[in-house]
């Protein structure tokens, strides 16, 4: 994350970068000097998650209760010294930015393959050196901050330039991350969160001048210096070559410095000393071996830029290269289309691009293009004084550029302009939204959605409206042990079904183009996003429009919410039993049913398990947790854990998409599921507890037990799925490891339900650009 190499070349050559602060001291000095402005610390969260996930037990699931307690004490640490926090998280992947995406989730592959080896080996959890954050940690984390009354935001491109154009704009007291990114958007301080002791309130600032003077650059430099070295946007072999050529001309080298710090030392000088001197004399790409990425590079440079900058190394030319088209196009969905692949749209068309001028962001910023105005060392300034800018607007930023197409795609995909979109919009929206990709034409409602996502009240369905495409990162899920299948197939039926809702307009699901997944699985290689179709859901009338779901408040609406949730899961036959579900079990009940029908490897005890440690869970402090002692760790029930909790995300999108029928408070994992607490339960089911000891001998307990598991052994009847006890399971399926699309499924689901999307051992991962996996069988969603 951030630029290559420049975390370790601080921390080892530039000590002096980072100074130790007070933020109650600094608090208290920007209130002296901003009377009447609350200090102000913008969180980059995605940056905090593992900072903030502190319990003991990380591989059951996660323990939720525990962790809301934890970020509980950290937001009323600040807010006791009078501290205000904002916090963001990233609501999508920005397309230059897929690549690193992917190699990430590739190398989580690898380390939860030692994870499941490590527990099958030892039969325990590893240690905290092998951690790895609970499935649905980031999406779960934006809902209980809101809860605890914070002002949480989701981004509509990568959250790092949101997080620096908020602090620079709002002078905020400063960002509190772990992202080497900061050090280069020329924006309020940055702070560490890995070096925060929250009992003192101390961290390490570290100071972009003082690196600036190090390197003997000014602040126009570093996003220059940031793409030569590589970073999320350019790959760090773009310029392999010419870093080896800067460290061979280079004369200083520093004895104690390893070789990366000396190529970041030797990349600067050749800034500083050759690039500057024939900078107006040169372009930029006569003076660098760009070649056939210049756009990439441009791209690169121009996402350091915010609101009102502009940047020296960046030419009015250069700058039609990255700037985006500004009309909104949506994509047809004609039922005379036969086109497969929809156009992705490029994430940072949603903000528009980054030296795009805006009218409230014409800060005071002197102009200066002359990168040697600043020959003198830049010292460090005051963390509470505004920095000053060598950059300033840019009118020449407003010229358009033709969106291209993806270029994964070689079909042509029907595009319609919808002039409409571009009226004033009524929900304060930033003008931005109007240089924007989408799949719907209702302008009315995407902007419904965009504002539920950017308040990070709603769950993926922006993501789905917008572009056409979404991400699900890592999963605790064992590769080698396929008998439990992977969340992605599991739940993929219900996203088809949400998609018929969410794109269909309440015509023919048929019609709608596929939707891009990019799913994290066994055996996918994420070169190509899986291409999954939307599935039409059999509801009496039809399916109804979003705007009757979301914008009617009419009696009877609230009704429909909760029939188009449940035909989402395909549970409609149950609602009734299901509605007379108290809170909060409601939605538990929902998901348990959906994953004994979908799931035929799942048995009696397990169920069990999970309706015994959400009924026990009430009543257990997050202490009691945190002191619950397991005699060993089970690899199939860390898998079921993660599987659960990936079922309630499932729930949150689907409530999001339905207009929310029930309380998003009930859906949350805190409420109704505890990992460590689970696994306990689990394991005592396998010693063969009674039910009146897994429920602790309460007998309130023992009658909502008997209730809820009447419920979800009905619904599974209806659909002729009959839960066996694992005496019975374990024979039956003692050979069903082999992997999804062997064809070891229950014949009578199968038959049953051929019209309302596939089995998950029948699942293949959707249609691809790419040649079929051979082992995966075809699949509806393609």
């Amino acid at each position: 994350m951030g630029v290559r190499g420049l975390q370790g070349f601080v921390a080892s050559s530039c000590p002096h970068v980072c100074t130790t602060v007070n933020f109650k001291e600094l608090a208290e000095q920007h209130q002296s000097k901003h009377p009447g402005c609350t200090p102000t610390i913008v969180v980059d969260a995605m940056c905090c998650l593992r900072y903030w996930y502190t319990p003991e037990s990380w591989v059951c699931g996660g323990q939720w209760k525990e962790y809301f307690s934890v970020l509980r004490d950290f937001v009323r640490t600040f807010t006791d010294v009078g501290i205000k926090l904002v916090f963001f998280f990233d609501g999508m992947v920005e397309k230059e930015k897929r690549d690193v995406w992917v190699k990430r989730r590739l190398k989580n592959n690898r380390e939860i393959a030692r994870i499941f080896h490590y527990i099958k080996t030892h039969r325990e959890q590893p240690s905290r050196s092998m951690f790895f954050i609970p499935s649905g940690l980031a999406i779960f984390t934006r809902f209980a901050l809101k809860t605890l009354g914070q002002e949480t935001l989701c981004s509509l491109q990568e959250a790092d330039y949101e997080v620096a154009s908020y602090g620079l704009q709002n002078n905020c007291l400063g960002i509190l991350g772990e992202d080497t990114d900061y050090l280069i958007y020329d924006s309020c301080p940055y702070f560490s969160i890995s070096e925060l002791c929250l009992d003192s309130l101390s961290t390490v600032m570290l100071c972009r001048e003082k690196l600036c003077a190090s390197l003997g650059l000014c602040l126009a430099d570093l996003p220059l210096l940031a793409c030569l070295l590589g970073n999320d946007v350019v790959p760090e072999g773009m310029f392999e070559t010419f870093r080896y050529k800067c460290l061979s001309f280079y004369t200083s080298v520093k004895e104690n410095c390893d070789r990366r710090g000396n190529v970041i030392l030797a990349v600067a000088d050749h800034i500083a000393k050759v690039l500057r001197l024939y900078q107006g004399e040169k372009k930029l790409e006569e003076m660098l071996p760009l070649g056939p990425n210049k756009a990439l590079f441009y791209k690169g440079m121009a996402s350091y830029l915010l609101p009102g900058q502009k940047s020296p190394w960046i030419s009015p030319k250069a700058k039609a290269i990255t700037t985006l088209d500004k009309q909104i196009i949506s994509v047809s969905s004609d039922p005379e289309s036969k086109q497969g692949s929809p156009e992705s749209s490029d994430p940072e068309s949603k903000q528009g691009s980054p030296e795009s001028t805006d009218s409230g962001s014409k800060q005071g910023s002197p102009e200066s293009t002359d990168s040697g105005s600043k020959q003198g060392s830049p010292v460090c300034t005051d963390p509470e004084s505004k920095q000053e800018s060598p950059m300033c607007t840019d009118p020449e930023s407003k010229q358009e550029d033709p969106m291209c197409t993806d270029p994964e795609s070689k079909q042509e995909v029907p595009m319609c302009t919808d002039p409409e979109f571009k009226e004033e919009d009524p929900m304060n929206m930033e003008p931005e939204i109007k240089r924007q990709v989408t799949m719907v034409s209702d302008t009315e409602i995407l902007k419904v959605a965009r504002a539920q996502h950017v308040q990070a009240e709603s769950y993926l369905v922006y993501n789905i409206m917008a572009s056409g495409e979404i991400e699900c990162s890592n999963t605790l899920e064992d590769a080698l042990d396929q008998a439990l299948p992977s969340q992605a197939f599991v739940y993929r039926p219900v996203r088809q079904r949400v998609y018929s809702l969410l794109l269909a307009g309440g015509h023919d699901g048929a019609s709608c183009p596929p939707v891009q997944e990019w799913f994290v699985y066994s055996g996918n290689p994420l070169t190509h996003p899986d291409l999954v179709r939307p599935l039409q859901m059999s509801l009496p009338g039809g399916t109804p429009s979003l705007k009757l779901l979301w914008l009617n408040h009419e009696p009877g609406t609230q009704a429909r919410r909760v029939e188009v949730l449940l035909a989402c899961f395909d549970l409609s036959s149950s609602s009734e039993e299901l509605q007379a579900v108290e809170s909060p079990f409601q939605g538990l009940c929902c998901l348990l049913a959906y994953l004994f029908v979908q799931v035929d490897t799942l048995c009696l005890e397990d169920l069990h398990a999970f309706i015994a440690q959400a009924l026990c869970l009430p009543g257990k402090s997050a202490g009691h947790l945190a002191d619950v002692q397991l005699d060993r760790v089970d690899p199939r029930a860390v898998q079921l854990g993660s599987l659960l909790v990936r079922g309630l995300t499932m729930l949150l999108l689907v409530n999001s998409a339905c207009g929310f029928p029930w309380s998003t408070s009930d859906l949350m994992p805190w409420n109704v599921f505890d990992g460590k607490l689970f696994h306990e339960k689990y394991l005592q089911t396998e010693k063969g507890y009674t039910v009146e000891a897994l429920v602790e001998q309460n007998r309130a307990r023992l009658t909502q037990f008997h209730q809820l598991k009447s419920v979800v052994c009905k619904a599974c009847l209806r659909e002729d799925r009959r839960i066996a006890s694992r005496q019975l399971w374990q024979p039956l399926h003692s050979g069903r490891r082999g992997r999804p699309g062997s064809g070891a499924h229950r014949t009578s689901f199968g038959n049953s339900r051929s019209d309302q999307g596939q089995h998950w051992r029948e699942q293949g991962p959707g249609s691809r650009q790419q040649e079929p996996d051979p082992w995966r069988r075809g699949s509806s969603s393609g």
